[in-house]
C-alpha cells in the first residue's frame, strides 16, 4: 500500500460521520456578534410591545384609528385599566379559530398572561437570562398570534409570527446567543441550579 492511501483512512469518524460541523474560527466570531444582536432586537420587539400597550404610546395603542390622533398615556393605556387584548382579539383575529378568540376577549386573566408574557420574555431576552422558559413563552406567544391572525394579508404561509418563533428556537440552542449577557451571575443562582427551567 502506498502512503497516498494510507492518509485518506487517517481522518477521524466523527469527522466523516455527519455532514454538521462545529464552526470554524473565521465563522465563530461573528456568530458571537450576529446571535446576541439577534437576541437584542427579539428582546426589544417583546418589550416595545409591552411599553406600548401598558402606557398607550401612540403606535398600536392610543391612536384614533380614524384621525390618527396621539392620546398619548391615555385612556386606552393598561395603567388606566384598559384591556391590551381586548382590541385584537375583537377585531384583528380572523379564520376558524376567531370565536375561540373573541370568547377571551376582556379576559383579565387573558390580560395579565398577555402583558406577563411579553414583558417577561423581552426583559429575559435583553439580559441574556432565563432563556428556556423565555425562549418557550415566545415561540407559545408566537403561534398563538398566528393562529388568531390565522393568514396573512401579504402571505398565506409565513409571517413574522412564525419568522419570530424560529428565531427564538436558534436562540434557545446556540450557546453563543449568550454572549454579552448576564448568564453566566445567572446560572450560579441558587434556585437556578435547583430549577433546570429556569436555565
Amino acid at each position: 500500500m502506498n502512503a497516498t492511501a494510507d492518509r485518506s483512512t487517517d481522518t477521524p469518524a466523527a469527522e466523516t460521520a455527519s455532514p454538521l460541523r462545529a464552526p470554524s474560527d473565521e465563522t465563530a466570531s461573528p456568530l458571537r456578534v450576529v446571535w446576541p444582536v439577534l437576541r437584542i432586537t427579539m428582546a426589544l420587539v417583546f418589550l416595545w410591545a409591552f411599553l406600548d400597550k401598558t402606557f398607550a404610546l401612540g403606535f398600536s395603542t392610543g391612536r384614533d384609528p380614524k384621525t390618527g390622533a396621539v392620546d398619548l398615556f391615555g385612556a386606552a393605556a393598561w395603567i388606566h385599566g384598559a384591556s391590551p387584548t381586548t382590541g385584537f382579539l375583537q377585531f384583528g383575529t380572523q379564520g376558524p379559530l376567531s370565536p375561540l378568540f373573541h370568547g377571551l376577549a376582556g379576559n383579565v386573566v387573558i390580560d395579565w398572561l398577555f402583558m406577563l408574557g411579553m414583558g417577561g420574555v423581552g426583559i429575559a431576552l435583553l439580559f441574556g437570562i432565563a432563556t428556556r422558559i423565555a425562549t418557550l413563552s415566545g415561540v407559545a406567544l408566537m403561534v398563538l398570534l398566528r393562529l388568531a391572525v390565522w393568514q396573512s394579508a401579504t402571505n398565506p404561509i409565513i409571517d413574522e409570527h412564525l419568522v419570530y418563533a424560529l428565531v427564538l428556537i436558534g436562540l434557545a440552542i446556540t450557546p453563543a446567543a449568550r454572549t454579552a449577557s448576564l448568564d453566566a451571575s445567572w446560572q450560579r443562582l441558587p434556585v437556578v441550579r435547583r430549577v433546570p427551567i429556569l436555565r
